[in-house]
């Protein structure tokens, strides 16, 4: 399956005193980019909520490189580092005019009624979807 880039034009609104995004923005950034992956792969958030799983956030980590400005367009690779039956670990490369600007991750896990859920046995195909795509995580 192939997967494209999410594309986001920072906002006038997401830029700071100095005329540069905020670095908190980019934890939305890599939201929208998150989310976007999933329903490329066909299974998006909704659905999984409307199905009573939700994924919250359990770690998140970034390393800024290089500014962005309003009106620049970030490119954002979303891949997979790691996922067992409980966690998933997304990584994100950001650029910009194809200069990495920043690079990220983060760890969610799955619950379902406020308890941990197995993605492999709750979700088998979007599982092995992502354990084919990415092959390291077997």
């Amino acid at each position: 399956m192939n997967i494209t880039p999410y594309h986001h034009e920072v906002k006038y609104y997401e830029c700071d005193g100095m005329g540069i995004t905020h670095h908190s923005n980019y934890v939305r950034f890599m939201e929208e980019a998150r989310v976007d992956w999933m329903d490329q792969l066909g299974y998006g958030f909704d659905r999984m909520e409307a199905e009573g799983v939700v994924s919250p956030v359990v770690s998140v980590e970034c390393r800024y490189r290089k500014p962005t400005k309003f009106k620049d367009i970030i490119d954002i690779v979303v891949t997979v580092l790691e996922t067992t039956p409980l966690k998933i670990v997304f990584a994100y490369t950001m650029s910009v005019a194809g200069k990495v600007v920043c690079t990220a991750q983060s760890t969610h896990c799955f619950l379902e009624q406020g308890r941990p859920v197995s993605l492999q046995q709750r979700f088998p195909e979007l599982y092995n979807n992502i354990i084919q795509m990415y092959p390291v995580n077997k």
